[in-house]
C-alpha cells in the first residue's frame, strides 16, 4: 500500500529500541543492566492501585466527558494551582491517556505549516518528532555541559522570528537532569510576551526535584494565557502502564483539545481518573521515598562515573537521568552505546537519541537498584580501562 509521505517525517523513541536489543541479547544467556528506560523502577503506591480497584467495582467502568471527569479536573486544578501558583480552574484542564496527547493536540491546535517550534536540544524526541510530522519547522536550541545544560538566552533571541509560534521548555530535563534556573525562565517569560509566541512547559518530572523549588513559567504575569503545561502521573507516581496525564492551559485552547480528544480517544480510562484523585489527594509518602532513593542513585551514579578516566559527568538537579561527558574517551556517542550493550552488558543511550548536540554524551537512567548500578559503573569502567590503552 502507498503511505502518507509525512509518514516519513515522523520518528521514534529509541530506547524502546535498545531495550529490544537488549532483551534479545538477555534471550541468549546475556546478564544485561538496564540504564535505558525512563520508567520508575517501583510499584505503584498501594492506596492508588486500590482506589482504581473500588472504582471499577463502583463501576467507572464506562465513557467519561473527553475532557476528563469533572471531579479529577478540579482536583487537578486546585492542586497544581496551589503548588505551583497557576492560575487556574477546571475548565483549564484537559486529561488525556498519558502525557504525550497533550504535546500532540497542542502542535495539532497551534501550527500552520512552515510555522516554527524552538526546542531544546538534546531534548525528548517526541517533540522535534510530532512538529516535524505537522510541516512545521523545528529550530533546536543548543544545551550544553558548559553552560550547566540551561538555555542560552542570546541564542534563543537571535532565532525568534516572525514565524516563531512554539517554544518547548522541559525542566527537569531529559536526557540531563538539568532545571532552568529562575532568572532564565523570567527571561523567557519576557521574550515570549515581547514577541507573542506559546510555551509548551513540560513539566513531568518537576516533582522529582533535588534541590530548590519548581518554578512553573505558567505562574508568571501574563503566562498563564500563552502556557500550556504538561503533566502525568508516569513518573512521580510511578504509574507508566496507566496511561494518565494533563494538561492545563487557556480555556479556548482547552476546548479545542478537548475536541481532539473526542475525534481520537473519545475518554481517558475513568476508573484510571479516580486512582489518580487519590494519587493527588492521598499519602505521599511513597512518592517522596522514591525521589529520595533516586537522589542516593544519582549521588553514586556522578560519583562513579567521575572516576572513570575519560568522562566527565555534571550532577543533575532533577528527574532520574544522568548524561556524562564522553568525549575524552575517543569514542562517538552511538559507538560507545553500542558497545557498552553489546561488550558491556550494560543498556544506556546514544546522547545522539536525543538530537545531534547530545553528542559527545551518553545518557543513563536511575531507575534501577543501587547494586544494579554499582555492576554498571564497574561494567563500563573496566570496559574502558581495557578499549583506551
Amino acid at each position: 500500500m502507498d503511505f502518507a509521505q509525512r509518514m516519513s517525517r515522523l520518528g521514534t523513541e529509541t530506547a524502546f529500541e535498545v531495550l529490544l536489543r537488549a532483551q534479545a541479547l538477555e534471550a541468549k544467556g546475556r546478564k544485561i543492566v538496564h540504564l535505558e528506560i525512563g520508567e520508575p523502577d517501583f510499584d505503584t503506591p498501594r492506596n492508588i492501585r486500590r482506589a482504581a480497584i473500588e472504582a471499577i467495582e463502583a463501576g467507572f467502568t464506562h465513557y467519561g466527558p473527553s475532557a476528563g471527569l469533572a471531579d479529577f479536573r478540579k482536583t487537578i486544578a486546585d492542586v497544581f494551582g496551589k503548588e505551583r501558583n497557576i492560575p487556574c480552574d477546571a475548565d483549564n484542564v484537559v486529561v488525556t491517556p498519558g502525557a504525550k496527547p497533550i504535546m500532540f493536540f497542542t502542535m495539532l491546535a497551534l501550527l500552520e505549516e512552515g510555522d516554527e517550534v524552538l526546542y531544546p536540544n538534546p531534548g525528548f524526541p517526541i517533540y522535534e518528532s510530532v512538529a516535524n510530522f505537522l510541516g512545521a519547522r523545528t529550530v533546536p536550541l543548543a544545551l550544553k555541559v558548559e553552560n550547566d545544560f540551561d538555555l542560552d538566552l542570546r541564542e534563543l533571541e537571535s532565532k525568534i522570528t516572525s514565524r516563531t509560534k512554539l517554544l518547548i521548555l522541559n525542566s527537569p530535563h531529559n536526557p540531563t537532569g538539568a532545571v532552568l534556573k529562575p532568572e532564565t525562565v523570567r527571561a523567557v517569560a519576557e521574550l515570549a510576551r515581547k514577541h507573542s509566541f506559546s510555551i509548551l512547559s513540560d513539566e513531568i518530572y518537576a516533582r522529582i526535584l533535588f534541590e530548590g523549588e519548581h518554578l512553573s513559567i505558567a505562574s508568571l504575569p501574563g503566562m498563564a494565557e500563552r502556557t500550556i503545561v504538561l503533566d502525568g502521573f508516569s513518573k512521580t507516581y510511578s504509574m507508566t502502564g496507566w496511561r494518565l496525564g494533563f494538561g492545563i492551559m487557556n480555556k479556548d485552547l482547552q476546548k479545542h483539545v478537548a475536541r481532539l480528544m473526542t475525534n481520537s480517544n473519545s475518554c481517558t480510562a475513568t476508573f484510571v481518573q479516580k486512582a489518580g484523585i487519590e494519587a493527588l489527594t492521598g499519602p505521599q509518602g511513597e512518592a517522596r521515598a522514591m525521589v529520595e532513593e533516586f537522589r542516593q542513585r544519582r549521588d553514586v551514579m556522578v560519583a562513579g562515573l567521575n572516576a572513570i578516566p575519560g568522562v566527565k559527568c555534571a550532577v543533575p538537579h532533577g528527574a532520574f537521568y544522568v548524561f556524562p561527558d564522553i568525549r575524552g574517551t575517543g569514542f562517538s556517542s552511538k559507538d560507545l552505546a553500542t558497545q557498552l550493550l553489546d561488550e558491556a552488558g550494560v543498556a544506556c543511550l546514544s546522547g545522539t537519541a536525543f538530537g545531534q548536540f547530545g553528542e559527545g554524551h551518553i545518557r543513563f537512567s536511575t531507575a534501577n537498584n543501587l547494586d544494579n548500578i554499582r555492576q554498571a559503573l564497574q561494567n563500563v569502567g573496566d570496559f574502558l580501562s581495557v578499549r583506551m590503552k
